[in-house]
């Protein structure tokens, strides 16, 4: 049976959770790197990127992470979880696993009053738009050759993968379409890489 981690340290934990449980998976808060044990795959929530990754680094999860990921354990980020896997952050002042071969722009789309919600086509199910929900999102400025774009918006992507590894710049918790997840689930399948 699957079970998924979740960095349980701040952000939006409880509504990747409620996601994962509508689609009957089994989920486990990550706080150590004993936490780590047994999980085929891991969420990094959207929440304030500064914050968990100090959490990260008094956790001591920063190496045993990047070891994880490395190994190809699947991981889905959103929003402030992709600028904690980006190798290159603009105005970075904290540590990143590096793992996602992009560049982010945090806060690319303005101040929390900003926020908004775009209809996004995914590239895996082009059927119908998603919701896609941009708080103080960051944006993708550049990607490598082996970074696949599954969605975009005005040209620029919001949602790519790399090996096993999805990065969102939206909030896919914060709607009631389970299609992100679906995915990722699908990816974990493929894998099912035990740490």
């Amino acid at each position: 049976m699957v079970e998924v981690g979740i960095l349980g340290f701040q952000g939006s934990v409880e509504e990747h959770e409620r996601i994962f449980q509508r689609l009957g998976v089994k989920t486990r808060r990550i706080r150590y790197a004993r936490d780590l044990e047994g999980v085929n795959a891991i969420v990094f929530p959207g929440g304030e990127s500064t914050t968990i990754g100090i959490f990260l680094q008094n956790g001591d999860l920063v190496q045993p992470l990047r070891e994880a990921l490395i190994q190809g354990m699947p991981a889905l980020a959103t929003c402030a979880g992709t600028i904690l896997l980006a190798q290159e952050i603009e105005g970075k002042h904290f540590t990143s696993l590096g793992v996602l071969p992009i560049r982010v722009r945090r806060n690319a789309y303005g101040r929390q009053r900003e926020s908004f919600v775009a209809p996004l086509t995914l590239a895996f199910d082009p059927s119908r738009p998603f919701p896609g929900v941009f708080i103080r999102a960051p944006r993708i400025e550049t990607a490598g050759p082996e970074v696949y774009f599954l969605s975009s918006f005005d040209g620029q992507p919001v949602m790519v993968q790399y090996g096993a590894i999805l990065g969102c710049t939206f909030h896919p918790e914060l709607t009631e379409d389970t299609r992100v997840h679906e995915y990722f689930l699908g990816v974990v399948s493929s894998r099912k890489p035990r740490v």
